[in-house]
């Protein structure tokens, strides 16, 4: 049966992650001092406080909010993770926890926990394919789109999308999809999954030379096997509303109209906020729900939306409502409390020509001009 409402998948028990002995970025030990928190930025509060936003403002109430435990089955995941990661993942998962990569802290039960996070999302998709939905959104944590498929890396355990997106393909739903990655850092483990891969198209938008350091150039296009299937979308520190409806309107449209995909996954971060203390870039709620409303445009309003970073607890919550309340139709708002301080700190005209220089350069590295 079709709903015209937006589905919400969520889960409490993705809150109860444990991030680890760290201090911001930093393992504590030597001369790094322990936090008040000890968490690393990617901690369950910005998700929580999302969640609680839209229970308090009455938007839920326009949504289909749904919770269903479903942890990703073993044979989904191992479409993308070799069994030895998974193996050894569970197995100290099964004990005291610990971290088998780059700042990816998990405490005991973290398997069971990453792979909620990885079966929301495969509901998420399930259910707009099938025609449940119009569009769904997955409150998804851990996050996903830097993990490899043997390691995990920038708080991400498991390929959230990557195995949605195979398991759907696996079972006939779809052949050619889109991943959009609006995270502020390179989506690098989806590049690598999909980099010889023609049927699905990876596009990141991302603040260059963030996280990680080494991947993202607009030069990497694909591999010999799918030439420009991936488009790299580094844009400068500072950018703003600007430059991100430059880079939709120039790169991410035109590139998902000449891809004609089955279906539109995003991979929904919300860290290229003005706030946001792990990017240097400067969007707004308003910037999220625009960039949503360009998409949805597209895509005749079918889309899924995987929830990814974002390490502002004040600023996530109205970004993240923004979103919802624009893949609904819904008339309940959130005013941005710091919209106005956002849109007061964009950067000048010179700026943001020399931005579309670059854009521009881009879309003719992708034959979009």
């Amino acid at each position: 049966m079709s709903t015209q409402k937006t589905g919400f998948f969520w889960h409490e028990k993705c809150f109860w992650h444990g991030a680890g002995n760290y201090a911001f970025l930093l393992p504590v030990g030597d001369l790094v001092e322990p936090t008040s928190t000890g968490f690393l930025p990617e901690a369950p509060e910005t998700k929580r406080r999302m969640k609680n936003l839209i229970e308090v403002t009455g938007l839920q109430d326009d949504l289909e909010c749904l919770n269903p435990y479903a942890l990703a089955p073993m044979e989904a995941l191992r479409l993308v993770h070799p069994k030895a990661y998974l193996d050894a993942f569970k197995s100290l998962s099964d004990k005291a926890g610990g971290n088998l990569g780059l700042r990816t802290p998990f405490g005991p039960g973290g398997f069971e926990i990453a792979s909620l996070s990885t079966g929301l999302v495969i509901e998420a998709l399930f259910s707009v394919l099938s025609g449940k939905h119009k569009n769904a959104y997955a409150l998804s944590r851990p996050p996903g789109h830097h993990c490899l498929p043997d390691y995990p890396n920038g708080f991400c355990l498991l390929n959230n999308i990557a195995v949605a997106v195979n398991a759907a393909r696996k079972a006939g739903k779809a052949e050619r999809v889109a991943i959009v990655d609006g995270d502020v850092h390179h989506g690098n483990g989806t590049e690598h999954i999909y980099y010889e891969d023609p049927d699905v198209l990876t596009i990141s938008l991302h603040q260059e030379r963030n996280y990680p350091l080494d991947t993202g150039d607009a030069k990497h296009t694909g591999g010999d096997n799918a030439p420009f299937s991936n488009m790299n979308i580094p844009l400068m520190p500072g950018g703003g509303t600007a430059a991100y409806k430059a880079a939709f309107e120039q790169l991410v449209l035109p590139k998902l109209a000449a891809f004609k995909a089955d279906i539109v996954i995003v991979a929904c971060g919300f860290d290229a906020s003005g706030v946001d203390p792990l990017s240097r870039m400067l969007l707004g709620a308003a910037d999220f729900a625009m960039l949503t409303d360009m998409l949805m445009e597209q895509t005749g309003g079918k889309l899924v939306m995987a929830h990814e970073g974002g390490y502002s607890e004040a600023h996530v919550p109205f970004c993240g409502h923004a979103v919802l309340q624009t893949m609904s139709g819904s008339a309940i708002t959130a005013e941005d409390p710091l919209g106005a301080r956002i849109k007061g700190q964009q950067p000048e005209a010179r700026f943001n020509q020399l931005q579309e220089t670059l854009i521009s350069e881009m879309a003719s590295l992708h034959g979009l001009k």
